[in-house]
């Protein structure tokens, strides 16, 4: 795969993505452009496909039998579902934050270091974890324990842990589904703010069901709906202000409004 991004490439393009398990088509045409290094938000009632769009982005629906996909994902200009494309090393340059936090049970240094060595990483791996965890803004809280139990921290601290697994393996795009759902208030607002700061550096796409959330932390927002075969469907694609506050569809608007969903 190509590693050298061009200047105004989109960080993701999706044409014509139809994506099945087995003959069931549970998204249908959704064709879109991710920009680079901004936040977008995927909204839509359940069962529409939004967190099959995510997946779909690094290949994580492999896992599951009987899927597969038609028309294509451009990350560089080249399709990820190109036979020749691995999808170990596109999970590695896009990664993926989970709905429920999901660390391992080791230490909270070897759940930063792991992927580190699984990669051959030649560098100082413990620079690597205070780094990592510095950007996920959880160092602070932790540099005087890092021998403690992942599973022994807080679920928002957690979720911050998983994030910086995440970045210690160099992506170019984080996946976040649902990644606030599990968690309360205060710990949602901490990982919106990380978000907002980790997008300065990386390309970020997140679902949720979260309104507010979407409202306050993404730069674009796609909505999906349910059609009348019940795939999924893109509806509306574009800036988040004008998604929530001059929607193009009535379908946009009964759904943002709480009419129906």
């Amino acid at each position: 795969m190509d590693e050298n991004p061009t200047l105004n490439e989109f960080a993701i393009e999706t044409e014509n993505l139809d994506i099945y398990y087995g003959n069931f088509r549970a998204v249908k045409e959704a064709s879109l452009k991710i920009e680079q290094k901004k936040i977008t938000a995927i909204i839509g009632p359940s069962g529409c496909g939004k967190s099959t769009v995510l997946r779909s982005f690094n290949r994580m629906n492999d896992f599951i039998p009987g899927s597969h996909v038609k028309g294509s994902i451009l990350f560089h200009g080249q399709n990820i579902y190109d036979p020749a494309v691995d999808p170990v090393l596109v999970r590695q340059r896009i990664g993926m934050v989970f709905q429920k936090p999901n660390p391992f049970p080791k230490s909270i240094f070897d759940n930063i270091a792991w992927g580190a060595h699984v990669n051959r990483y030649k560098g100082s791996i413990s620079q690597l974890v205070e780094e990592t965890l510095r950007q996920a803004a959880l160092w602070e809280e932790v540099k005087d324990e890092l021998q403690k139990p992942a599973l022994s921290l807080s679920g928002g601290q957690q979720q911050r842990l998983c994030i910086a697994r995440v970045l210690a393996v160099t992506p170019e795009i984080i996946l976040m589904d649902e990644p606030c759902s599990a968690l309360d208030p205060i710990a949602t607002l901490k990982i919106e703010d990380l978000m907002r700061e980790l997008s300065k550096q990386y390309t970020i796409i997140i679902v949720t069901h979260n309104m507010q959330q979407a409202g306050r932390a993404s730069d674009f927002t796609a909505f999906f709906t349910m059609d009348t075969d019940r795939a999924g469907k893109m509806v509306e694609y574009g800036i988040t202000s004008q998604i929530f506050t001059n929607p193009h569809h009535k379908e946009t608007e009964d759904y943002i409004s709480g009419r129906f969903g």
